[in-house]
C-alpha cells in the first residue's frame, strides 16, 4: 500500500467507527461489517469483496496501537485538508508537493516541498535537527484599576523560559569540547520505520532527535543544551479589556531558536472594581441620583467622569426613574482608538425624612394630583384584559 493511499484512505469511517473508539468497539463493529460483507456469504458480488478488503485493511491498522497511534499521527500533520485527486486550491493540496512527485507546485514555505517541512517523516528528504523553530508560548497574568483598563497601560513582566544554555551556548557540550554527529541517524535526528510499503520517521534513539551525540556534557545543562531565561519585558495592555480576559501579545513569548519567530505572550487581566462605574461593552456606565423635583420639573446636573472632569447633563421636565441617557465620548477606549460612550442612568431620591414645610407641601400636590393614577388599568391588564 503506498503512502498516498495511507493518507486517503479513513479507516474509522470505514468501520463506522469514532476517532476515539475503544479497541473493544473497533473490533465489534469489524466483527458485525465483517460477516455481513463476506465472500463467502456474498457469492459473486465483487462490491462485497472489495468491501471486505477495505475493512480488514481497516481493522489490521486500528486493532494494533502503535500502527493507529502512526496513522493517527500522520493523518493528523495535514488537519483533514488532504483532498484525494490533488490540487492546491481550498481545501485540498497535491501530494506532489509531499513527495516530491512530478507535477507538484510549491509548498507554502516559498518554494519549499513539505517533505523538507516535515523533516522526512514518511521517509523522504528531511532537514537537519538544527531548522528552526518557534518560541514557545507564555501565559502570565496582571491586575489593574478600573481606570486603566478603560484606557490602557504598560505593564513590565518577568518571564522565565526555556533558552539555550548560557554555559554551552546551546551545544550540550563541555567547554572546549564539541558534539559530534549522531552516527545512526547522520545527523538527521530522525530514523524510519518501514511499516510494510509505508516508512514512518521517529526520533532518533541514539540522539533522541538532536542529530548530534555529546560524549563530555555540559555540567551546567548536564548535555541537554537547555536552560531557563528570565527577561523583564514591557508589553502594553491596549484600554478597554474586561475582567478576566484573556489577551494575546504577538511575539512577546520565548525566543524562537535558529532564526525560529519568538512565541507570543497571553495576559490573563484582573481588572478591580469601581465604586462609582461599570462597565457595558465599550461605553462606561454610572448612577447618579436626582431629587423628586428636578425629575418632575427638570433640571442639569454634574456627573462625574473617569477622567476626572465633570460634564452637565440635562434631565428634561418628567424624567422618570431609571431613565440613561448618552454622554458621547467619555467611555472606554476602544482597540481602534476612538472611545466609547457614558451611559447615565437617573434614579429619582427619596428622602427619609422631611421637614414640616416639605410634608405640607407634598400633601398639597397629593390633593392636586389626586385625579392621576398611575396604576389604572393595572389589574385589568394583569387578567390579559
Amino acid at each position: 500500500m503506498s503512502t498516498k493511499d495511507y493518507l486517503e484512505k479513513d479507516y474509522y469511517k470505514v468501520l463506522g467507527v469514532s476517532k476515539t473508539a475503544s479497541q473493544d468497539e473497533i473490533k465489534q463493529s469489524y466483527r458485525k461489517l465483517a460477516r455481513a460483507n463476506h465472500p463467502d456469504a456474498n457469492k459473486g458480488d465483487p462490491k462485497s469483496e472489495e468491501r471486505f478488503k477495505e475493512i480488514s485493511e481497516a481493522y489490521n491498522v486500528l486493532s494494533d496501537e502503535k500502527r493507529r497511534k502512526e496513522y493517527d499521527n500522520a493523518r493528523s500533520l495535514f488537519g483533514g485538508s488532504y483532498r484525494p485527486g490533488g490540487g492546491t486550491g481550498p481545501g485540498g493540496f497535491d501530494l506532489g508537493d509531499l513527495f516530491g512527485q512530478p507535477g507538484g507546485t510549491a509548498g507554502p514555505a516559498g518554494g519549499e516541498r513539505l517533505s523538507d517541512l516535515f523533516g522526512g517523516l514518511f521517509g523522504g528528504r528531511g532537514r537537519t535537527a538544527t531548522r528552526s523553530r518557534r518560541g514557545a508560548d507564555i501565559e502570565t497574568e496582571t491586575r489593574l484599576t478600573f481606570a486603566e483598563a478603560a484606557t490602557g497601560a504598560t505593564r513590565s513582566f518577568k518571564l522565565s523560559s526555556d533558552a539555550a544554555c548560557p554555559t554551552c551556548k546551546g551545544t550540550g557540550a563541555k567547554a572546549g569540547t564539541s558534539p559530534r554527529v549522531c552516527p545512526k541517524c547522520s545527523g538527521t535526528g530522525h530514523e524510519n520505520q518501514n511499516l510494510g510499503g509505508f516508512s514512518l520517521s521517529e526520533p532518533c534513539s541514539e540522539c533522541r532527535g538532536r542529530g548530534l551525540v555529546v560524549d563530555d556534557p555540559c555540567p551546567t545543562c548536564n548535555g541537554s543544551g537547555r536552560g531557563t531565561s528570565t527577561r523583564t519585558i514591557q508589553a502594553r495592555i491596549p484600554g478597554g479589556v474586561s475582567d478576566g480576559q484573556r489577551i494575546r501579545l504577538k511575539g512577546k513569548g520565548a525566543p524562537g531558536e535558529h532564526g525560529g519567530p519568538a512565541g507570543d505572550l497571553y495576559v490573563v487581566v484582573h481588572v478591580q472594581p469601581h465604586p462609582l462605574f461599570g462597565k457595558s461593552g465599550d461605553n462606561l456606565t454610572i448612577t447618579v441620583p436626582v431629587t423628586f423635583p428636578e425629575a418632575v420639573l427638570g433640571a442639569e446636573v454634574r456627573v462625574p467622569t473617569l477622567n476626572g472632569l465633570p460634564v452637565t447633563v440635562k434631565i428634561p421636565p418628567g424624567t422618570p426613574n431609571g431613565r440613561t441617557f448618552r454622554v458621547r465620548g467619555k467611555g472606554a477606549t476602544r482597540r481602534d482608538g476612538t472611545t466609547g460612550d457614558l451611559l447615565v442612568t437617573v434614579e429619582v431620591s427619596v428622602p427619609q425624612s422631611l421637614s414640616g414645610e416639605a410634608r405640607e407641601a407634598l400633601e398639597k400636590f397629593r390633593a392636586a394630583t389626586a385625579d392621576q393614577d398611575p396604576r389604572s388599568g393595572l389589574e385589568a391588564r394583569a387578567k390579559g384584559v
